[in-house]
């Protein structure tokens, strides 16, 4: 049986062509229309490329993920706002000699190689990665799998759901605490993106006829919909989560 091997990007550039369609179906089309994200990326990519996994089977990618690094005192107040605010922080100031902590920020897996714990090899990595470089803390910004058949539900309220044989009802994070995670605390507005209402209308494949909020397919919360201003705005709420 073939062995998986493991890669940073920029180790395998003949496979950047793969990345994209491996894993542009993980996330719904609205959340690559993040202005943070847009702006921070290539930055990012550049300055943690050693926090770039990628794993790769039969010459094909099969499951990613990266992080950055940022400083952290360890207390819920000091958290960054989320997903966008770790990255604003993961690039602020030029000496990176007091970060301690790795926020992974993103993990995807290849719809066909789904099942095979590929998720918990790629967490495991940028683990490894981490304490490699000197981050003594690994924390991230959870985007719950299940969150989105429960728009109009606090994330605080979902973030307690649990199954009957004690584990969370959320299968990724579920994912996380199998590996020895555990919940720190809502990132309420972890991401805004905004767009004009035939933009949304495009990336959701919905009419929105009339101002108003909208429940939207893999949308963790509602979208607020502005006819008159032609403008649509989403906050996506995250879970901040500590591994062990």
């Amino acid at each position: 049986m073939a062995q998986i091997e493991v890669f940073t990007t920029r180790d395998r550039l003949d496979l950047h062509h793969q990345f994209g369609e491996a894993f542009a179906n993980s996330w719904p089309d609205f959340i690559f229309h993040d202005p943070v994200s847009r702006t921070y990326l290539p930055a990012v990519q550049e300055s943690f490329s050693h926090l770039d996994v990628t794993l790769v089977l039969d010459g094909v990618v099969v499951a990613g993920g990266w992080g950055v690094s940022l400083a952290w005192d360890e207390t819920p107040e000091d958290l960054p706002g989320g997903y966008d605010d770790a990255l604003v922080r993961s690039l602020s100031g030029d000496d990176r000699s007091a970060h301690d902590t790795l926020s992974i920020m993103a993990v995807a897996v290849h719809p066909r190689y789904r099942g095979r714990a590929l998720s918990a090899a790629v967490m495991r990595e940028l683990r490894e990665r981490a304490a490699a470089a000197g981050l003594s803390r690994v924390i991230a910004p959870v985007r719950p799998t299940l969150k989105a058949s429960y728009p109009l539900t606090p994330m605080a309220t979902f973030a307690r759901w649990r199954r009957d044989d004690g584990e969370h009802l959320d299968p990724w994070i579920r994912a996380h605490e199998r590996l020895g995670a555990r919940v720190l605390a809502p990132a309420p507005e972890s991401m805004i993106i905004t767009g004009t209402v035939r933009e949304w209308e495009s990336w959701t494949h919905m009419a929105f006829p009339e101002t108003g909020a909208y429940v939207v397919p893999e949308a963790l919360d509602l979208v607020a919909i502005d006819r008159e201003r032609d403008t649509g705005v989403y906050v996506e709420p995250n879970l901040w989560m500590r591994h062990a």
